[in-house]
């Protein structure tokens, strides 16, 4: 597969799991279990973090490390949602993890579109410049707010399935 090929099926991908992930969250927020949507989300998320590793690099970067940690804590959330079937303290475990996936996918394309879009880049060329800061505080005080609320919302009351 060419590598123009293969960053076309990691975007896909990354897509895929970001959209399906904010799907997630409604759920979340709604006390849905949302089944379907769920399986979809944490498999394109595993799925965009081991693609992750398979670019043609040299040395260990960034990246690397959230797709590491975004593995970990898709391992938690699985774990919490197929194997404990959200039972106690799973169940926040699951919502915490899956929340946290979401968000390294967010991170992540925010990254690549200031290296990417040639008006985000002129406003951060090195991604250190205040307008990529903005954008990444603006990104995670959205995900804790809203991690606050499907904590609270998706705990409470019986779940309902969807």
């Amino acid at each position: 597969m060419s590598l123009s090929t293969f960053t076309f099926v990691h975007v896909l991908i990354s897509l895929i799991g970001i959209a399906s992930g904010f799907v997630v969250v409604a759920g979340l927020l709604g006390s849905k279990r949302m089944d379907g949507w769920t399986a979809i989300f944490l498999t394109t998320t595993v799925l965009t973090s081991l693609t992750g590793f398979g670019f043609p690099v040299k040395q260990f970067l960034p990246s690397h490390a959230i797709g590491i940690l975004s593995l970990i804590v898709l391992a938690a959330a699985i774990l919490a949602r197929y194997t404990y079937g959200l039972a106690g303290g799973w169940r926040r475990v699951y919502v915490i993890c899956s929340m946290i996936a979401l968000y390294f996918n967010v991170f992540v394309a925010v990254v690549q579109s200031f290296q990417k879009v040639p008006a985000l880049h002129e406003l951060a060329p090195t991604g250190s410049e205040p307008a990529f800061v903005v954008a990444q505080s603006v990104v995670l005080l959205l995900f804790v707010g809203l991690g606050i609320q499907a904590g609270k919302r998706f705990r409470s009351g019986s779940l309902l399935t969807a």
